[in-house]
């Protein structure tokens, strides 16, 4: 039976988290507005299996599915959020688990670094998928496990704060997120991306 690591639902995909995420996926894109359902569970294989569950269950999209050595994840939308949830309901069945089952995120570090110098700018924004961080700026920084939830800590983070989306990296063993802008921006929310964290629930594992 899989393991069920991350689940979760972004009742409104933000607009730069759309947009990096546009620029990245091969299957259907999404837009701002619409609701999003994020798995991944190991072992990676069955996530194409949960895919089609997802798909056959209702009207939803998918934009990734991303199958590794250890995990695989998925990702599904539609403007219609209960079509999303249904969709959700019906991994979760197949799984036989509930959103409890999920593992609870771990936030392995967060940094908040005020005036950038303009080297280090540089040097991050050469493997940047996202906009540039400029000289003098401040950037939020913060790995999560799994890694998958550094897509609800960016979409979190957007929402309550004029933050820039620097680059997202939500696969592997640990996820990673870059944040940058104005101080007072970054402060709020690089808060909002690790209460929303800390405020999901789920297991425990050592």
């Amino acid at each position: 039976m899989a393991e069920l690591r991350s689940y979760f639902i972004l009742d409104s995909l933000q607009e730069q988290l759309a947009s990096f995420m546009a620029s990245t996926v091969q299957g259907f894109m999404p837009v701002a507005g619409m609701a999003d359902l994020f798995v991944e569970v190991a072992p990676g294989m069955e996530i194409v299996r949960l895919l089609d569950v997802a798909l056959k269950s209702t009207n939803v999209r998918p934009a990734i599915q991303v199958v590794e050595r250890s995990f695989g994840t998925f990702e599904v939308h539609s403007s219609s959020q209960a079509d999303v949830r249904q969709a959700g309901e019906s991994v979760l069945e197949a799984l036989d688990a509930t959103e409890s089952d999920r593992i609870k995120p771990r936030i392995a570090s967060s940094t908040v670094i005020r005036n950038v110098d303009p080297y280090h700018a540089s040097i991050i924004n050469k493997n940047r998928g996202g906009s540039m961080l400029l000289a003098g700026q401040t950037i939020f920084i913060m790995e999560t496990q799994p890694a998958l939830y550094a897509v609800l800590a960016a979409n979190e983070a957007e929402k309550a704060s004029r933050v820039t989306l620097i680059d997202i990296r939500p696969f592997g063993n640990y996820g990673r997120l870059y944040l940058g802008g104005e101080e007072a921006d970054v402060v709020v929310g690089s808060e909002a991306a690790i209460g929303a964290l800390e405020g999901l629930a789920g297991r425990d594992v050592s």
